[in-house]
């Protein structure tokens, strides 16, 4: 099976590169930076009044299947990324320690929404319970993250972390607008639903911005200077296995609770991505103007490259899987 790069890999590749090459320096830096906060905050605003109250409810009933997903998103995975950060103080050279905070960042993100849902769809999978659990996934994220974030820095003792300012920029950033958006979701819902593809352009130019302002700052702070070669590998490798790790311990857990096989592949989607959509733009408020901001957000991005990839495989197992199962009963 062949895998090309899509257009916008691309363009995030793109970014990195005109960064390395071209970083936006002085006050024009200042003001993309400005430009960027800005789009954050309309861009939750958007994601508020593009929440249908509907997708919530539908499929809320089935509590053990999104406490099961809840669980590996939230206190599985960032339990798993505890000793990655730990290499930081055994083998800096291998994982500096910005590196190792970017790993305990990517634990505590909430699950990817639309990649979680669309391969759940592709798999024949229980959709309801995937856009249930992938929208309340975001939306308490945004409260988690920071919280669990704090936790793991304190217990692995990585560094300080300003919990107050970062708290008070989710809420001004992202919480306010989200709850303004959807206030006005009477007004824009309609429109937003009919323009669906609109919406995902303008979230792949935010995080656009978002890479090109976040890298320039890192090169010209030295990022190149300060991240060996083996350090990136060893970033993509452990991408993979993380991955690879929560599809398996999704597969055995449901597989144990006896869910269906359409309930198996929504816990394994929705229990295994990490956000790159909410990922980067919260990234941007809880570590403004950090030197290293390129190395922390490096793991997210390895991470979501590779979980497309592997889902686009997986949800055609599935699918196959749950197509023969289907047959197998009709046919009874």
């Amino acid at each position: 099976m062949k895998f090309r790069l899509d257009t916008f890999t691309l363009l995030l590749l793109g970014a990195i590169v005109l960064a390395s090459f071209l970083p936006v320096t002085g006050q024009a830096a200042d003001m993309l930076a400005t430009t960027g906060t800005i789009a954050v905050a309309l861009l939750f605003f958007f994601h508020g009044a593009a929440l249908s109250r509907q997708q919530i409810i539908d499929g809320a009933t089935h509590w053990r299947l999104h406490i099961l997903i809840t669980t590996l998103t939230f206190v599985f995975f960032p339990l798993a990324v505890l000793p990655i950060n730990g290499l930081s103080n055994l083998m800096p050279e291998w994982m500096p320690r910005d590196l190792g905070l970017g790993f305990l960042y990517l634990g505590v993100l909430p699950s990817a929404v639309s990649s979680s849902i669309a391969y759940t769809a592709m798999a024949r999978g229980n959709v309801p319970a995937a856009i249930c659990s992938a929208a309340a996934s975001n939306v308490f994220g945004m409260m988690l993250t920071p919280f669990l974030l704090l936790l793991l820095v304190s217990t692995s003792g990585t560094g300080e972390f300003a919990v107050a300012e970062a708290l008070k920029d989710i809420v001004l950033q992202l919480l306010l607008p989200f709850a303004v958006g959807h206030a006005f979701r009477p007004m824009l819902g309609g429109f937003l639903s009919r323009n669906e593809s609109l919406m995902a352009r303008y979230d792949q130019c935010v995080i656009w911005i978002i890479v090109y302002s976040a890298f320039s700052h890192s090169v010209v702070s030295g990022l190149w200077q300060n991240l060996p070669l083996q350090a990136v590998v060893l970033t993509i490798l452990l991408c993979v296995g993380l991955l690879g790790l929560f599809m398996l311990v999704a597969m055995v857990m449901v597989r144990k609770l006896g869910f269906s096989l359409e309930d198996e592949a929504a816990v394994v989607f929705c229990g295994s991505k990490k956000s790159l959509a909410s990922g980067l733009p919260m990234a941007k408020v809880l570590f403004s103007g950090h030197p290293g901001f390129g190395m922390i957000v490096l793991p997210i991005m390895c991470y979501n490259q590779i979980q497309v990839i592997v889902g686009a495989i997986l949800a055609q197992k599935y699918r196959a899987k749950i197509d023969r199962a289907s047959a197998a009963h009709a046919s009874e």
